[in-house]
């Protein structure tokens, strides 16, 4: 569990958290504004909540970034997984939180929206802001212009804003029966409505079947003028059909999912299939917030797209399993074989042509974005600007120091070239020659260990060494590196504020704070190289604990264990403090017997 130093509200946190049901619902985790940052489901909320808080350094920096944010949390129990999944969507539409996984805004995407009005109209639209019924969005304007003018050519609706009194001049060339004069009854308008509702919920089929009986019994009753009108509408339906790309009919109702991902962004497509006829394909781009997996995207995407297109589909064909969408919400298929997978592959084929628009929109917009290699070569130009270095930083090395009250010492030291992780040039460190937590003697070993070596065997030195640490720190690296190495690399420290935060960039000697926004890139960079020397090191310090047993000196003390030794390094830090306590100081902690084996222990020696 987290402390003070990463989120002050944690024990105000802890105490809440005892009260959390195990029960699937919905969380919701607030700023100190009250502002709410995330929304998440769980099929345990006590579980789920909980894990934010635990095992700190083995998450993400952005997942971190989140935690450290949380000033409470509220949730909402609810029945099923599946409420959980629906509530979640409508909070995050809601909300629209910080740190969710959001579809890009489709307001430039036209609707169809079919009003709430007692003779409704048929509306061409790009936002939401009438009240009616929504259909779409369409990602091709063609097509929705070719299914109005379809829509047009079989059924008739008022056009105009207002209702008149008398038939206007739509009516007398046939685009409208003008209902306004009582000249076609409300019944019959509102089946028109009907059949042009289902047409764009894409039930061809029914509408053909209905207006093929129509057409029957008109010609029955010898009305053959009228049938022709009708065996027209079902030519064009019927054409329309087939302009879609046709699969096995037996396909009746499902929808089909692919996804792309990158570093930043996930590219995800939807397919909707109705009566064997892939009636409507939409791609949308997800912005990464908590470098999500391809599966929490869906889990969130999915049903936010299925209700957004009014999908009636009750199976989805999807390329991985998504354990967090319910199966009695969505059947999930994974296809290897037949129509299905054809259609998978079609959906992805999609996804990839989106991916390149996307980027290539972007690079026009934002060259650096484009070329990730050119955006870290403007970060380093920038770093040697702002540091006036000799030299362009293309490798910068930054280190660590890891104990726990000085047991298992070790540090680490992490290399970056061109602005990204040099994994091969990463080094561990046992600390050899300090006793007890003394972070700025395990620095001054550990540079100078480093250094030494790379002078004595002619390899190059790195462009700027960060300290993870303020003025204390990289006076010691001066120290060392100037005064008895006698060598010149550019020292800079990364500072942190009470919170345990990155705050500031230090440079000079003596130090001056650099000016960077948070929000910048160059601080992202160097807060990126920071958390990565820190999780280097943590995973080190964290094997070295899990290999053999805790053995100090304490512990070749018969009668002593490893408990006994690791308790009084806790509590004294180190073994020469343990050495100056009384026996009954000792005998507070361990008890008189042990204490005494202890003292007695080290008069002998």
């Amino acid at each position: 569990m987290i402390d003070a130093s990463i989120n002050k509200n944690i024990e105000r946190i802890k105490l809440k958290l005892k009260t959390i049901p195990e029960s699937p619902g919905v969380y919701q985790h607030l700023d100190e504004t009250g502002k709410v940052i995330y929304v998440g489901k769980a099929r345990n909320l006590q579980r789920r909540v909980r894990q934010y808080f635990e095992r700190y350094d083995d998450k993400t920096a952005k997942i971190r970034m989140l935690v450290r944010n949380i000033h409470d949390f509220r949730v909402t129990v609810v029945a099923t997984e599946v409420d959980a999944l629906l509530l979640e969507n409508n909070l995050i539409k809601r909300y629209q939180p910080r740190y969710n996984s959001l579809l890009k805004d489709d307001k430039t995407y036209p609707y169809l929206c079919i009003t709430h009005e007692e003779y409704p109209r048929l509306l061409y639209t790009r936002n939401r802001q009438t009240h009616g019924e929504y259909f779409g969005p369409y990602p091709n304007q063609r097509i929705l212009r070719e299914l109005m003018d379809i829509i047009d050519k079989l059924f008739s609706y008022r056009k105009c804003n207002h209702m008149q009194k008398r038939p206007c001049m739509k009516h007398q060339i046939g685009l409208c029966k003008a209902p306004c004069a009582g000249l076609q009854s409300r019944q019959d308008y509102m089946d028109n409505i009907a059949n042009i509702r289902r047409i764009l919920k894409g039930d061809f089929d029914d509408i053909v079947q209905e207006l093929t009986r129509q057409m029957l019994s008109l010609a029955d009753e010898l009305r053959f003028e009228e049938a022709e009108i009708i065996k027209r509408r079902i030519r064009l339906l019927k054409d329309y059909q087939g302009r879609s790309t046709v699969v096995n009919t037996s396909i009746r109702d499902v929808d089909v999912y692919s996804i792309l991902s990158d570093e930043k962004y996930a590219y995800v497509n939807m397919m909707r299939i109705k009566n064997g006829s892939i009636i409507y394909s939409f791609s949308n781009e997800v912005k990464k917030q908590l470098d999500e997996t391809d599966e929490e995207i869906l889990s969130t995407v999915i049903p936010t797209l299925h209700e957004r297109t009014q999908s009636t589909a009750r199976e989805a064909v999807v390329p991985l399993r998504v354990t967090d969408l319910p199966d009695d919400y969505l059947q999930q298929t994974i296809p290897t074989r037949g129509d299905r997978l054809q259609l998978l592959e079609l959906s992805l084929r999609n996804v990839k042509a989106y991916q390149i628009q996307c980027k290539h929109q972007r690079a026009l917009v934002n060259p650096d974005e484009a070329d990730p290699a050119r955006k870290q070569q403007h970060l380093l130009e920038r770093i040697q600007k702002s540091l006036n270095l000799p030299m362009l930083p293309m490798h910068i090395e930054c280190f660590d120091n890891s104990n726990i009250q000085g047991a298992y010492p070790v540090a680490a030291m992490v290399r970056f070239t061109g602005g990204k992780p040099n994994r091969k040039e990463y080094r561990r460190y046992n600390i050899k020659t300090v006793e007890g937590p003394d972070d700025y003697a395990s620095m001054a070993e550990v540079i100078y260990r480093r250094y030494k070596r790379l002078s004595d065997e002619g390899q190059p030195l790195p462009q700027l060494l960060l300290v993870d640490g303020g003025r204390g720190q990289m006076e010691v690296a001066r120290q060392v590196i100037q005064d008895q190495l006698q060598l010149e690399i550019p020292i800079a420290g990364l500072a942190k504020d009470d919170r345990h935060h990155t705050s500031e960039l230090l440079y000079g000697f003596p130090p001056q704070v650099v000016g960077l926004k948070p929000t910048d890139p160059l601080f992202h960079l160097l807060e990126q190289i920071q958390n990565e020397v820190h999780r280097f090191a943590i995973t080190f310090h964290k094997e070295k604990r899990s290999r053999g047993t805790f053995r100090t000196q304490l512990t070749d003390i018969p009668g002593i264990g490893e408990k006994t030794a690791r308790d009084l390094l806790l509590k004294f830090g180190s073994i020469k403090e343990v050495k100056l306590q009384t026996e009954s100081d000792l005998a507070r902690i361990i008890g008189p017997a042990k204490a005494h084996l202890v003292t007695q222990y080290f008069k002998e020696l």
